[in-house]
Parts: structure tokens; sequence; C-alpha cells
């Protein structure tokens, strides 16, 4: 049975996705969650041994995760090429550092402390004070909270289980790799935004890897927050399956947290998607065997409803069979997430939890975590251990060079959807959660990639080292790169306020951040013919196409910093041919009678060439605060737009 860290997102926010295995036998509950004859909760499992004999095949250790993906390795870093691992999360976790030296001290890890320099706690803002942490600041703030009003209550509960959260990424990075830099980075709170500045601040303090254990539904957009050319950014793909099935089978329940569709942020195309297995270790603790995890959750799975594929996936051999179209597929890796085949985790923030009807609370201390949460750290970790991305842009690139290599295991059994490999009812349509659709390799491992497992599984570090010549980062004025991929169907552009929006203030709409939105009109996506794809040629091209459209690193330094003056304006953008394009900037108006967008006159066009191309706004009056979408448009071809708040 599994508990969930955090509940399920809400609209505009974001769930964690770390689960804990409760146990079945009598003796086990005794121990773990049952009352005293007093009526007082029992604290747990106080020593790490004791998770073991409660759990025979799950409470995973350093060594085991060592022997099952670094066989005959070591697991350390570099010395030449120091690697700093930041996981992002929502809250303060008051115990993260106490937690993270018992752990270390259990299973004989080097120390990592502040004190060594090898830990760091910063708020979403980076400041390492009280003032700048998230709530709870104090224990006794927490405590105050926990005995308050209902709302104080919830809030106090959702910081208490992403504690639990932030004990899993940050000693499942530690147990990966021991010479790793930590760094923390704890967001206000568990919204789209939130997360976002937390991201974006990571990026900024020098991450070489960022892990996000957490996910929601899509809005339509891809945050710049993810886009980081050259750091290596994994995010998990969801714990309920095939566009969360095991949530859509519970969606006519009351408090359903029911939402169809793939994990956001793993759906971004700039991200490694990671998703979830069930691993099983053999004699002397060596890698066995592993499948796809579909009992006791499921690892998530899914198309995108509205973010194109990169083309290192488009190009693989079996993609037509995966069923998604021009979209982007969920997962690009896996690793271990099943619960019964989870790790062993230290927690002594107090959690909160039901028995009998009752509301307790107990310190869990030693316990066993699964989910996708485990699985994000781990692949980041790798990244880490094997020197980061290599310059590579964007290092799941670098992993499906390694398709079907030696370096990978491949996982070809098992699936994560309703139908679980039987096809009683399934109609293969692929038209619901409920309708995984036979030979569908979204939800149904094969040889080769897939989209419960990706490329496969870790096997040692040299899947984490480019092979070949992969897109490296690109230079503002330098030689083009190889975009991660762009939206494939056409979708009229709404107005924020029109329609069915959202998340509010997801997405790329945040204070000095920027989104691209949906393509107006009808285009195909093909591999764009870079060092990442099939060869092309300007005339095999039917419609000029623009992707990678984002602000240049000094256009977005100018908007954290300063008011942005048109001419700081500065974008960049790939296009498939040389075309004319028109660009536009348009600011968003809210009236009595509605919200639309009204365009100004920084209209101008100018002549794109095949690959990289920069160009600035003209004009030196400053942008008012505000809400304001750039649109380029490539003549005869589909428009594409960037969301860009200026605070």
């Amino acid at each position: 049975m599994l508990r969930p860290a955090c509940r399920p997102p809400a609209a505009g926010r974001a769930g964690c996705l770390a689960l804990g295995l409760i146990p079945a036998g009598a003796a086990a509950r005794a121990r773990v969650h049952s009352l005293t004859e007093q009526g007082v909760p029992q604290t747990g499992l106080t020593k790490a041994s004791e998770c073991a004999a409660d759990y025979p095949s799950s409470c995973l250790t350093p060594q085991d995760l060592t022997n099952a993906y670094l066989p005959g390795e070591q697991p350390e870093a570099p010395a030449g090429s120091p690697q700093t691992i930041a996981l992002i999360d929502a809250y303060n976790d008051l115990n993260a550092e106490a937690d993270l030296r018992v752990y270390a001290t259990e299973f004989a890890l080097p120390a990592c402390t502040s004190a060594d320099g090898c830990f760091q706690k910063v708020g979403a803002s980076g400041g390492e004070t009280s003032s700048s942490l998230p709530f709870p600041k104090t224990k006794s703030e927490l405590e105050l909270f926990a005995a308050g009003t209902a709302r104080q209550r919830a809030e106090a509960e959702e910081a208490e289980g992403w504690a639990l959260e932030t004990a899993t990424d940050i000693e499942v990075a530690h147990a990966v790799c021991h010479n790793c830099h930590i760094l923390l980075v704890e967001a206000d709170g568990p919204e789209y935004p939130e997360l976002e500045t937390a991201e974006n601040t990571a990026a900024k303090l020098g991450a070489t890897e960022i892990s996000n254990s957490w996910g929601g539904p899509e809005d339509g957009n891809d945050a710049q927050a993810f886009n980081h050319p050259g750091i290596a950014i994994t995010a998990a793909a969801g714990d309920d399956g095939y566009l969360n099935w095991k949530q859509y089978a519970t969606r006519g329940e009351e408090g359903s947290p029911y939402f169809d569709g793939a994990d956001y942020p793993a759906s971004s195309p700039h991200v490694i998607s990671v998703g979830g297995t069930e691993l099983k270790l053999g004699a002397g603790g060596a890698w066995q065997s592993e499948s796809v995890w579909s009992t006791e959750g499921a690892g998530g799975s899914g198309c995108s409803a509205s973010l194109a594929a990169p083309s290192w996936q488009l190009d693989v051999k079996d993609w037509a069979q995966v069923g998604c179209g021009q979209e982007r597929a969920n997962a690009d890796i896996s690793a271990d997430a099943d619960p019964t085949t989870g790790v062993n985790i230290y927690d002594s923030t107090t959690y909160p939890y039901e028995e009998e009807g009752q509301k307790l609370t107990t310190v869990l201390h030693w316990v066993p975590i699964g989910g996708t949460s485990v699985a994000s750290p781990i692949i980041a970790s790798m990244f880490a251990l094997a020197g980061g991305a290599h310059e590579v842009a964007y290092p799941a690139q670098t992993l499906y060079s390694h398709l079907g290599s030696s370096l990978l295991h491949d996982v070809t059994s098992g699936g994560n959807g309703e139908c679980g490999g039987s096809y009683v009812s399934c109609s293969g349509s692929l038209s619901s959660p409920l309708d995984c659709g036979a030979g569908a390799l979204i939800c149904n491992a094969t040889g080769g990639y897939d989209g419960p497992s990706g490329v496969g599984t870790p096997n040692g570090v040299g899947a984490f080292k480019p092979s070949g010549t992969p897109a490296k980062i690109p230079e503002e004025g330098g030689p083009s790169s190889s975009p991660p991929g762009e939206p494939s169907k056409s979708k009229e552009e709404q107005p924020p306020g029109s329609g069915s929006p959202g998340p509010a203030g997801s997405g790329g709409q945040t204070s000095g951040s920027s989104s691209s939105s949906s393509t107006v009109g009808e285009t195909a996506v093909e591999p764009n013919g870079s060092s990442t794809g099939a060869g092309t040629t300007d005339s095999a091209l039917e419609t000029p196409r623009i992707t990678a459209l984002a602000l240049t690193v000094h256009a977005r330094a100018a908007l954290r910093h300063d008011r942005l003056a048109r001419s700081s304006l500065a974008f960049s953008c790939v296009l498939s041919r040389g075309a004319a394009v028109e660009v536009t900037l348009a600011v968003q108006i809210r009236s009595s009678v509605g919200t639309h967008w009204h365009t100004l006159e920084d209209s101008f066009a100018f002549d794109a060439t095949r690959g990289l191309n920069r160009r600035r706004l003209h004009g030196s009056a400053a942008l008012a605060p505000g809400l304001y979408r750039l649109t380029l448009t490539p003549a005869g071809g589909a428009a594409r737009s960037l969301t860009i708040r200026v605070p």
C-alpha cells in the first residue's frame, strides 16, 4: 500500500512524486504506524536495518544503487570537473542537512555539510539566511500552523510532505555521487511560478545538473525556466502510469485528484524526462533485470498535448509505433521507481497520516521511498558522474546517441496502462488513459525506445557522455545549434482569460521569464537537418519553420535587473530555411469588456538565413510593466510567439 508524500496537484500547482510504502504485515505495521494502547502514535523505524527487515525487496542502500547502475565504477564525479547537483523543492525542510548527516553516517558515505562546503541550502532568491528561506522558518512556526485554522493546517501538512520529498532528493543524489556538491533550492511554494523561480536560481548559482521530482498538468506553454542549455535538467515523468490513468480511474470519486495527460515539466523538450522501473538485484547485489513499473503505482508516460518532440526523438527508428505523431513523448530514460524496490531514506520531520479515521502524526525516520522522485535524482547524478553535459546544449540528445548500445539496460517487458499487456478490452485507439492501445509503444515496453522506459536504464556512466558531434551550447552571434523541438499541431492562440486557460501564472508567464506558445496555422515538423537529424536541404522543405525562439542571455539579464528598454529586447531563433520574417510586439490590455492583445508600433521585418538568427527591437523607450507577446512570422510559414512579463 502506498502513501504519497504530497497531495495531488491542483490547477497551477505541482505535486511532489515521492511515494512511501506502508507495511502490510501486522508486526511491521505495529512498529510503524499503529496506535499504542494509550492512543499515542509510534515513532517509525529508528534503525536502518528495521527497514530492510520489514521490506525485504525494498530499502535499497547506496551500495545497491552503485551495484545496479555503476558496475565496476566509482560513485564519484571526475576530480577535474567538480559537479553541483541542484534539487528543486517547495517549502523549507528544517531538518534537511541534519537528515543528510544521519544518512551519510549510516551508510559510511563521505560527509556532506554546509561547514565543509558540500551542502548548501538557499531560498528561491538564492539567499541562505533564515529570512530568505520559505515557510516554515522555525519548528515553532510549523507547530503553530499545524494547530491553527483549516487553511494553516493544510499548509503545514503540505510542507511536511514536501520535507519527505526533499530528504529523498538530497539523499539519493549523495548516494549516487559521493563527491558532488548538493545545492538545495527551496521554492516559496508548489505553484509553477514559484518552482520556476527556484529553477532559474539554481542555474544562476552554477548548478551543473538540476533535478525536479515534481510535476503537474501541462498548460500549453513551455517555461523558459527549463531552457538552460548546457545544464542536465531532469524531471520525474509521474507515478500514475500512462497519462495518469490510475487517477483517471477514480475521477468520479469525491476529491479525485484526476488530471489526464503527460506530466510537466517532464514533457518539456528542453529537459530529460525520467520514467520508472522495477529493479531486481541478483547474487551479490548485482543488476539482474528491470521491467516497467506498473504495480503499487506506475511510471509515467504519455504524449504531450502541445509540445513538440525534439529531433532526436523523431529520429528513433520505431518512432511511428510510439503513437505520438510529432508531439513530445515521456520518457527519455528511466531508473528504479517502484516503491516495492525503493530506496531507504531517513526523514526526521513530523509527518501527518490517518489511521482508523483518526488524524495522527509520526516521525518516519527510516522509510522505503519510491516514485519517479527517486529516478530523477538518480539520472541527474549519473550525468554528474560523467562530468556534466560536456557542453551539449540539451543533454537528452546524448542518451539517444547510445540507444541500443550495451551502455544502457534495454527494458523490454511490462506496460504502464490500464490494459497491462493483456488487451482484453483494448481497442488500440489511445482515445483515453483507459485504452492504452495494443502495440502502442507510448505505454508498452519493447526493444529499443518506448514511452515507459525511454532509451533504457543506466549501465555505467558511458551513456551520459556524448557520442559523435552533438549540438553544443550556442554562443551569442555564434553558429547555429539544433533546437530541441517545436509545436507541431495547429492551435489558434487565445488571449489570456479567454477560452479554456491553463493554470494561472504557469508556463512561461512569470516575472523575468518567457515561454513559447502555440503555433498559428497548420505546420508539419520534420527532422531539422542539423547534426542531430537526417540531412536535408532548403529545397526539400516546403515551408520555413521557426524553432528555438528565446530571449538572449543579455535580454534575460536586463529583464531581471532593470526596466526593459525596447533596444534591450534581443532574441534568437533558428529557421529551417531562409525567409523574410515579420516581427510584432503586442501588450495585454485588460478592460471592462475583457482581455485582448494590442499590437504596438514596434513591428519590423528582416531577411533571415537558414540556421541561427539574432535581432533586437528598435527604440530606447522602456517597456511599461505588463505582459507582452513577441511574435515572429516567416513568409509562407507558421508564426511563433514568446510571452514575456515585464515586472
